[in-house]
């Protein structure tokens, strides 16, 4: 492509052919730029669900896998005492005496879904003895896997499941980033008391069903 010019008699002309390359060139480094990052918003595994707020769908999903037993859920325990200006339970390794009716009203909850099938471990920290104590009015010793869970959540995990039985594992955060590490999804960050479900009705394959922040079961519905 060329362009003639002519100036006072004088002519010029200019070839706009390098210049159609140039555009070229940058049309398709335009068109990287916004392809580029979609394509990899659309491959990246999805975030873990929120099962409140109003999610039916998944609150259904985790209703119908915990009457059939097919449930595991991790509970981080309720507020630490040593990492809180708040006046602790008993022993500055506990939970802080507020939050006793946080797990209160968690465990409360887990009494709605029902426990009669279901059964309960916690990891042998006092902060963990404590929220079990007063989640599901029982504690156990301890189970050390339930702290030394790196690399090994699931495997254990599914190791202590019963066919037929919801599993309740009252541990720490970073079990529960290990858990989502296991299953490929996006951790995130769950605070004190938050609920992490996985249902392993089929134990070659478990899925990420979601969580349920202490706060927000009163938002979760099955209608």
């Amino acid at each position: 492509m060329e362009l003639r010019l002519s100036l006072f008699g004088v002519k010029r002309s200019i070839d706009l052919s390098g210049l159609a390359r140039f555009r070229n060139t940058w049309v398709v480094l335009a068109a990287s730029v916004l392809v580029i990052p979609l394509t990899l918003w659309l491959l990246a595994p999805a975030a873990v669900p929120d099962l409140a707020h109003g999610n039916v769908a998944g609150a259904q999903a985790l209703k119908e896998g915990w009457n059939k037993g097919d449930i595991i859920v991790l509970v981080r325990h309720v507020e630490r005492c040593d990492h809180s200006k708040a006046a602790c339970l008993s022993g500055h390794d506990g939970i802080t005496d507020r939050s006793r009716s946080v797990a209160v009203s968690v465990g409360a909850q887990f009494e709605q879904l029902g426990l009669d099938k279901a059964d309960v471990y916690n990891s042998p920290m006092m902060r963990t003895v404590q929220t079990a104590g007063y989640m599901f009015n029982k504690a156990a010793t301890g189970e050390d896997w339930l702290i030394s869970c790196k690399g090994r959540m699931l495997q254990d995990a599914l190791a202590h499941k019963v066919p037929g039985r919801n599993l309740i594992l009252v541990t720490h955060s970073e079990c529960m980033a290990q858990l989502e590490k296991d299953l490929k999804v996006p951790a995130s960050t769950l605070g004190y008391g938050a609920s992490l479900f996985v249902s392993a009705a089929s134990p070659a394959a478990p899925q990420m069903l979601g969580f349920i922040e202490a706060s927000d079961w009163r938002t979760v519905t099955t209608r």
